[in-house]
């Protein structure tokens, strides 16, 4: 803990990867491209997904758990969602091991214990779902179906990075069934809506909402609507995606409805998912060289008090005076802590809080008693003020207020500022080299030239926008005529 970080301007790569280690948050375990999430990391993620499942369950969702396995016929019913996800299936063969013979102490597969058909560890779960939603639905009055389940999945990733890109990793994934086309598509909006409530009311992080094109939308969907969020280092991060997948699944795993009217119809269908690859959007959006910088609505403890003392009787005299405080703090809904251990000194804790990214610090010794004050300490803007602690619970909730909304709009200027209009590709080489951020350019709407910008630039449309006007004007590569710009930008 405290140890100092690379900074970002020297190696924006290895400070995120410091910090997530030094701040305990995750580290890598002994499962290549795995990680272990640590208890300080695990208590962001589950305030994340308190938040995400009460606005669930407020548009009338449900929870519920599908099998980890998937029987591989099963995965193959979706021509295009299997050969999207082929390459990074894990997949289990056999469900025995026994004694090695050749090395005594040793296990290996047991060779007569082969599964009759192979499993899919899942990468995604619409195959299970869509076979078990078959044995759900029979009439429009089963409709709509609005499940959600919170889980992990696997895909085999090959370059992995804590959080970003794991081999398994925990998500949410929502899959609902519908009587309609419109409503399937208003449900696919909605869902993207909340993630864009989520990440800019709690994570403090400006999104763009907007379609994937074509090459770049989920395997399986007519539409994918996403959030693209800009972190510092000016690449670009998909924050979460929410897919209209027409009929596509209904009619591979002949899922019918009978209508109102009495006629057998396919169910329309969405799938919609966030993971905890949130965590890393959180970290590269607001820390800083000193760690962590997190927004109050997701921080585990809003507030830490540290006690300055040299005497037992010192200490006892400030935990009555702290007892109260917190009591007093918390029934005003703030998360506090008392660090009041003993093994570390008042520098090292101030460290270790700052290095984790607590909102706010209150110290408190002797001579505060004597004056009735206590030093107050800001993590975004790292400034320290003496202030009376008469009435200090209602300053901490409208400092916590006023560092959440500071965040959103530190980020949301950077956003602004990092926006480029370009109208030729020389101008978009020179912003993406230079300066980085989103490019707003004019784009023929063919795969060819996505897939040549690509290519020469590692620049990807990361979306249409759904707030984009109509404007007349030509491709940014090929020249050739254009009527929408779309955002481009190197991306996570």
């Amino acid at each position: 803990m405290g140890k100092n970080l690379t900074s970002r301007s020297e190696d924006y790569s290895k400070w995120y990867n410091e910090l997530v280690v030094k701040a305990d948050l995750a580290e890598n375990s002994a499962v290549r491209g795995c990680m272990v999430i640590k208890p300080y990391g695990y208590a962001i993620w589950e305030k994340m997904q308190a938040e995400l499942d009460r606005m669930f369950k407020e548009t009338g969702h449900q929870n519920a758990y599908f099998p980890l396995f998937v029987p591989k016929s099963l995965f193959e019913a979706e021509e295009k969602n299997a050969e999207g996800f082929a390459k990074e299936c894990a997949v289990v063969t056999h469900y025995r091991l026994q004694n090695d013979p050749d090395n005594p102490g040793k296990l290996r597969v047991d060779p007569d214990a082969k599964l009759e058909e192979e499993l899919v560890v899942r990468p995604t779960s619409e195959a299970i779902i869509w076979n078990t939603y078959k044995g759900w639905i029979q009439s429009y009055r089963d409709l709509p179906l609005l499940i959600n389940q919170w889980a992990n999945v696997v895909r085999w990733e090959m370059r992995t990075r804590l959080f970003l890109r794991t081999a398994e990793f925990l998500w949410q994934e929502g899959h609902t069934a519908h009587s309609t086309k419109e409503e399937a598509i208003a449900e696919a909006e909605q869902m993207n809506d909340i993630y864009a409530e989520f990440a800019q009311n709690f994570m403090a992080i400006p999104v763009v909402k907007g379609l994937k094109t074509e090459s770049e939308r989920f395997a399986g969907a007519d539409e994918t609507y996403c959030i693209e969020a800009l972190m510092q280092d000016g690449k670009a991060l998909q924050a979460g995606t929410s897919h209209f997948l027409g009929q596509n699944f209904a009619k591979a795993f002949d899922v019918k409805f009978t209508s109102k009217e009495g006629k057998q119809e396919y169910v329309w269908a969405t799938s919609w998912g966030v993971s905890t690859r949130l965590m890393g959007a959180l970290i590269m959006t607001h820390s800083d060289d000193k760690g962590l910088v997190l927004p109050p609505n997701l921080a585990p403890n809003q507030i830490v008090i540290v006690p300055i003392f040299k005497t037992d009787e010192q200490f006892e005299e400030i935990t009555n005076v702290v007892n109260h405080l917190m009591k007093s703090l918390r029934s005003k809904g703030v998360t506090v802590k008392y660090d009041k251990r003993d093994t570390l000194r008042p520098g090292a804790k101030f460290a270790q809080h700052e290095l984790q990214g607590v909102p706010l610090r209150i110290a408190i010794g002797t001579r505060d008693l004597e004056n009735g004050t206590v030093e107050l300490a800001r993590r975004d803007t790292l400034s320290k003020e003496t202030t009376t602690i008469d009435g200090i619970e209602d300053k901490v909730v409208v400092l916590l207020e006023e560092i959440q909304s500071s965040l959103y709009n530190r980020a949301l200027d950077y956003k602004n500022t990092h926006t480029t209009k370009v109208d030729t590709f020389e101008e978009f080489k020179d912003v993406l080299e230079n300066k980085g951020g989103f490019i707003s350019a004019h784009w023929d709407g063919t795969i060819e030239t996505e897939d040549k910008i690509k290519e020469i630039t590692k620049a990807t449309i990361r979306c249409v926008p759904l707030d984009s006007v109509n404007e007349d004007g030509k491709c940014v590569f090929s020249g050739n005529k254009s009527s929408k710009r779309v955002l481009f930008a190197k991306a996570y």
